[in-house]
């Protein structure tokens, strides 16, 4: 019979999403070689390329765009039908909190494709630090956070109950072709509330380096400016790299861990509709 496959669609959705084969391989719970030829197959079914390959990823030929407008069309409708038999319709308001530390640009892929998906949904997101979502969370006063943990001395046990989304390494970070050598080491955080800086501190602490906080910022993007604009060093996670920032090579400074983003586990007695919410959120953000 002729036709497409299910997880070859859902896999090429996640590839242009993505960017890269690489990037794409945690998303559909696959390894590179396997979404390679998943890609493969497709375009062996399809009859003509989907994906142009360079050195900076992927990017979709004319052929896979089309497709890609009728993967999306197909898996929508497929998980409709899915939630029709289970009887949990996507219906509803929802309360979002998640950290500024995630990825934005999966922030915002997420809410178009449930936008796309899921149109009687209604989201209400908040970026939050981690420990006020998983205090607001405790108190019932949101139904889905997605929070960050330092992985310290990388001890996988240290990582709360919750789903996995992903791990990312935490650097150090300065302005593109600074070399700051200044002492005390100008370091630039978020409040002193933020879990992310209070690691920063002991670390540097224990490490012996004098540091002084030179620039205190609201969110991520604020502190992403001040590092471009040169003001001093930050730890932050790899994916807030930015245009004008780096990593800092410096020997002197102590070696950083990993942090691990999670979706906040399920409550006793939790809405079906809320655990459903739940699953296609983390799907959505893989």
């Amino acid at each position: 019979m002729a036709g497409f496959d299910l997880d070859q669609l859902r896999t090429l959705v996640a590839v242009l999403d993505a960017g890269s084969l690489t990037a794409a391989a945690p998303r559909v719970f696959l390894s590179q070689s396997s979404v390679s030829e998943q890609m493969r197959k497709l375009e062996e079914r399809a009859g003509q390329p989907l994906l142009l390959r360079g050195k900076n990823g992927v990017t979709a030929t004319p052929a896979g765009l089309r497709l890609l407008e009728h993967a999306r069309a197909i898996l929508a409708l497929s998980d409709a039908a899915y939630r029709d038999l289970r009887g949990v319709p996507m219906r509803g308001e929802l309360n979002l909190c998640i950290t500024d530390y995630f990825r934005p640009g999966d922030v915002a892929r997420m809410l178009r494709r449930l936008n796309e998906q899921y149109p009687q949904l209604r989201l209400y997101v908040r970026i939050m630090k981690s420990g006020e979502i998983e205090s607001a969370y405790a108190r019932g006063g949101i139904d889905v956070g997605v929070s960050m943990v330092v992985q310290e001395d990388g001890a996988a046990d240290g990582i709360p109950a919750g789903e996995m989304l992903r791990r990312e390494p935490l650097m150090w970070m300065a302005a593109q072709g600074a070399r700051p050598g200044c002492d005390p080491l100008p370091l630039l955080a978020l409040p002193e509330t933020c879990a992310l800086r209070q690691y920063a501190e002991r670390t540097l602490t224990r490490g012996g380096i004098a540091y002084a906080v030179a620039h205190v910022a609201s969110g991520v993007a604020g502190l992403q400016l001040a590092l471009a604009a040169g003001l001093g060093v930050a730890c932050l996670n790899e994916s807030a790299l930015a245009l004008g920032i780096a990593r800092l090579d410096a020997p002197d400074l102590p070696a950083l861990p990993q942090a691990a983003f999670r979706v906040l586990p399920a409550r006793p007695g939790e809405d079906a509709f809320v655990a459903r919410a739940r699953e296609v959120i983390t799907q959505a953000l893989r």
